[in-house]
């Protein structure tokens, strides 16, 4: 039954909300080169889908934030309804960074470079730190947040190495880093899977992780820190009951 759903109601109905939601955040990239009006649009884009697909998301942790400041947002990554989760807790304006290839995909390639995200080019050293330092400059220069995966993509179970970029950027702009763990929704939609299941997810956001004192060659044990952090916040479950 939760197959069947999964394949005749959620999916049909998120191939829809998308392809909507995106002419939505065209019409309003005319009026607004920012990205921030594309970037309210595609919060509602994320709810739409969550709800279709009867997965609740609740957060904890928000406290920690202060809503006029800037950050890098550090999430693991397990299945492709984490963006749709983190978009729909997380208050600040944020931009992604994600992989080049995605901006070959039709609708969400077109929406990612409208909204000012970032492409990483993996293959390319140079041009994945020419990306991360446009990313630094745009948090001091436009006043927003980044949100990257460390892991560099999808892992089918635990947490994977995380690269160094999200601590580059996060010294080169002198802001805290954040990790933000994204608690069963591998279970809901994990890899390779199709079957999108009901069920109940939370984000929990970490304390932030000061880097004014740091310089970039303290980057390596910065990462080690996030990884750490991430793991521990994973290990203590996040399970929450109505």
């Amino acid at each position: 039954m939760s197959l069947l759903r999964s394949l005749l109601f959620s999916t049909p109905l998120i191939v829809a909300s998308t392809v909507v939601m995106y002419f939505v955040a065209l019409a309003v990239s005319f009026f607004d080169r920012t990205g921030n009006t594309a970037h309210r649009v595609a919060r509602i884009w994320a709810k739409m889908l969550l709800g279709v697909s009867f997965i609740r998301v609740r957060s904890t942790g928000l406290e920690n934030l202060d809503p006029h400041g800037s950050y890098v947002f550090v999430v693991n990554h397990a299945s492709y309804m984490d963006i749709p989760a983190v978009l729909s807790q997380l208050p600040q304006q944020f931009r992604f960074f994600a992989k080049k290839g995605l901006y070959k995909v039709p609708f969400l390639g077109w929406h990612l470079r409208w909204a000012g995200h970032f492409p990483v080019d993996r293959s390319n050293a140079r041009h994945s730190l020419r990306s991360m330092s446009q990313g630094a400059r745009a948090i001091t220069e436009q006043r927003i947040s980044v949100l990257l995966f460390p892991e560099g993509g999808r892992t089918a179970q635990g947490l994977s190495e995380f690269r160094e970029g999200a601590a580059y950027i996060a010294i080169k702009a002198g802001v805290p880093v954040v990790p933000v763990a994204i608690v069963g929704m591998r279970e809901l939609l994990p890899m390779e899977s199709k079957h999108i299941r009901s069920g109940k997810v939370m984000v929990k956001v970490g304390q932030p992780i000061p880097t004014k004192s740091l310089k970039l060659s303290g980057r390596e044990a910065l990462t080690q820190t996030l990884y750490d952090e991430m793991r521990g916040m994973l290990d203590e479950g996040g399970a929450w009951r109505d």
